[in-house]
């Protein structure tokens, strides 16, 4: 193999220029021509290449966001798209493709390698680590990190207004920046997913901690918890208790920007030498990522079908450490 691809799609996450960094850097070690695919699928279809070279990714290491950019491509969810960015790949020499993203993206790469049979190796560049083969997904250490930052600044307020605050996090689907940020930052109750708190429930660790004395409090809302997001579970709240002065903060997109933290750079870096050698070594269709500390490839179907759990023991330590 001497020419190969790599792009990014769906949401941008910190690390992900380390990871085209390290992409780069790899395939030029081994003598291998590498170009750049720029607005995600999109640039697939539109033939968007560019070559990069060693220079090309010089000072992007502790970059947000991706250079490469990245976009929603409806196109590519049609077989006809998909054959238009096959076609476009072969006209210009490439023979194998590395895409970083998160489950919309993997399962784009898995219909994309199964129809044309091109050679295919994801990273997880998502914030919300719900995939399966990698402890940790690029993105998700600086989110957190982000989150617990934001949430120490707000307790500063609830302590000195003894209110009650609640934060929303990203997670339409997974409840593991909410779990990890609210241990973190002492939060006196944390809703997600996975988790099933019931207004009730959350009503009960409220009051428990108002007869402990307890001046202020901080909820973590998960943006998919089934109750609603922050907002609707904060009205629900003020229904059947008046007890509280509430205040509400969404952190939304702020959780996806920044400098990757040393973990995620460290992270992005071993994959994205993984990715290229696994081309290199005829693997193809599969995520890599890292699990026990070890590089390990997942079938893209595994990846992205067995979601990621949350861990139980933090779920009880939460609860534990809540009084």
């Amino acid at each position: 193999m001497k020419k190969i691809a790599v792009l990014t799609s769906g949401g941008d996450a910190p690390g992900m220029n380390a990871a085209i960094r390290a992409v780069v850097r790899t395939a030029v070690f081994h003598d291998m021509e590498v170009v750049g695919v720029f607005q995600g699928y999109q640039g697939l279809i539109d033939g968007d290449f560019k070559r990069l070279h060693v220079r090309s990714v010089a000072k992007i290491l502790g970059r947000g966001g991706t250079i490469l950019k990245s976009a929603r491509c409806m196109d590519f969810h049609e077989a006809e798209g998909r054959k238009r960015a096959h076609v476009n790949l072969v006209e210009a020499g490439v023979e194998g493709l590395v895409v970083i993203g998160g489950n919309g993206t993997f399962t784009g790469a898995m219909k994309f390698g199964r129809e044309t049979g091109f050679p295919v190796v994801g990273l997880p560049g998502t914030i919300d680590n719900d995939l399966s083969g990698s402890d940790s997904t690029i993105g998700f250490d600086t989110a957190i990190n982000t989150v617990v930052d934001a949430v120490d600044k707000i307790r500063d307020t609830a302590d000195s207004h003894n209110r009650l605050f609640f934060v929303e996090v990203m997670g339409r689907d997974s409840g593991f920046i909410a779990l990890k940020s609210g241990i973190a930052t002492g939060a006196v109750a944390v809703m997600t997913p996975e988790m099933g708190m019931s207004i009730e429930d959350l009503v009960a660790v409220l009051q428990a901690g108002e007869q402990s004395n307890k001046t202020s409090s901080i909820v973590i809302v998960a943006e998919g918890d089934p109750n609603g997001g922050a907002y609707e579970i904060a009205k629900r709240v003020k229904e059947k208790t008046d007890s509280y002065e509430t205040r509400i903060t969404v952190l939304g997109h702020l959780q996806r920007g920044g400098s990757p933290s040393c973990f995620d750079r460290v992270l992005a870096s071993r994959l994205g030498v993984a990715a290229v050698e696994a081309l290199r070594q005829g693997h193809h269709d599969v995520m890599a990522g890292v699990i026990d500390d070890k590089i390990e490839l997942t079938p893209f179907d595994l990846a992205i079908g067995t979601k990621s759990s949350i861990n139980e023991d933090e779920v009880r330590i939460a609860r534990i450490l809540s009084i």
